[in-house]
């Protein structure tokens, strides 16, 4: 392992930008840190952290000089590689002319491939991007504006030092600490208040390993004793986070007790918003969304985010087949815990905990799953 100081960091996200990337990093934006374009460090999000809990989310001051030191935000990298809404294609209808008939021109959008570097992903975003991958890339089905936004990506992950309250990520195997598919991982060391941090990097690819050798003279520093303090940053991160899922034979768990009062206790609760899985970053049912304008010659049709918490989500025939709240909220659950491993040979979730926090009411998968089980028992 080598360290990069901050000024390293700067000409890495320099370096980026001068080989093409569009570089997006970690933001304070509308009350919250989310992903955006970012051209330096000056950007990052400078002595602040986030406060979560069950419904809730602040950003607080910190007395240090980190620029990663908080855990993750509303929105995910989900928004950049499967967007919310993405066109599909485009008809348009020519008027008739002297002997001409109507002719109608269907386009069809090709989504563009663009170099994007993401800085700052998390553990559990790295294992959601994973997911998503498998679901998207690599499924039966591949989605060809997925496959267009992961096409040229550079990953510089973060691990974790400051974990929420909501997060349940070591139950879930996907945190503190970065798995597979970066280019480069990196782990704050933070220092007193006045002090610059320092960045342990670990090299996940070739193409990392040609990015930090590109780096000028005095961007890196050979010292031994921080990869001790970087394993120590996630090792307390890891003892912090108090949430768990037994994660030992789970679907089971689910597929039995769909019939358990568990679900109606919970809908009282449940406002079936479906803040849940727009937060969430594995979460990738989709709609279609046809649009024509006032003349009727042009109309559009799109792909949007859509949730099985919505009404119409499940419609067939008159009605839906999910009215209630309980059915809605089983549905995501059980799906998200349990069918994913029929489906994906894994769980859908990665304990990030944006389910909780973002959450209105505070509903708490892993107290809705500690209960079952405890029903079970």
């Amino acid at each position: 392992m080598t360290t990069l100081t901050l000024e390293g960091l700067d000409a890495l996200i320099a370096a980026l930008d001068g080989l093409g990337y569009e570089v997006h990093g970690p933001r304070v934006s509308g009350g919250v840190i989310a992903p955006d374009r970012i051209a330096s460090v000056d950007d990052l999000p400078l002595g602040w952290t986030d406060e979560q809990r069950g419904g809730h989310y602040r950003l607080r001051p910190r007395t240090d000089r980190a620029r990663f030191g908080y855990a993750v935000g509303p929105r995910s990298w989900k928004e950049i590689l499967h967007p919310a809404r993405t066109p599909v294609w485009t008809m348009e209808r020519t008027p008739p002319g002297d002997g001409t008939p109507v002719e109608l021109r269907v386009r069809m959008h090709e989504p563009p491939v663009v170099a994007r570097a993401f800085v700052g992903v998390r553990p559990c975003e790295l294992a959601a991007i994973a997911k998503q991958d498998r679901v998207l890339a690599r499924g039966p089905h591949p989605d060809p504006t997925y496959g267009a936004n992961r096409a040229a990506n550079v990953i510089v992950a973060v691990n974790c030092g400051d974990p929420a309250a909501t997060c349940f990520c070591p139950s879930q195997g996907t945190g503190p600490r970065t798995g597979d598919g970066y280019d480069l991982a990196l782990t704050e060391l933070v220092g007193p208040a006045d002090d610059e941090p320092r960045y342990v990097v670990e090299v996940g690819s070739q193409r990392g390993a040609e990015l930090l050798g590109a780096l000028p003279e005095g961007c890196l520093a050979e010292a031994p004793d921080d990869e001790a303090s970087a394993r120590a940053v996630t090792e307390r991160a890891a003892a912090a986070i108090t949430r768990t899922v037994e994660a030992e034979g789970i679907k089971e768990l689910l597929y039995e007790s769909l019939e358990s009062d568990r679900w109606e206790a919970v809908a009282q609760r449940c406002l079936t918003c479906a803040n849940c899985t727009l937060a969430c970053p594995t979460c990738f049912c989709t709609d279609l969304e046809d649009v024509t304008d006032l003349t009727g010659d042009r109309a559009d049709r799109w792909r949007v985010w859509d949730s099985c918490f919505s009404l119409a989500f499940s419609q067939l025939g008159p009605a839906p087949h999910r009215a209630s709240a309980a059915s809605r909220y089983r549905q995501w659950l059980v799906h998200k815990m349990g069918s994913w491993h029929d489906q994906f040979g894994e769980s859908g979730c990665v304990g990030c905990g944006r389910c909780i926090t973002w959450c209105p009411v505070g509903i708490d998968l892993t107290e809705e799953l500690a209960a079952l089980r405890q029903e079970a028992s």
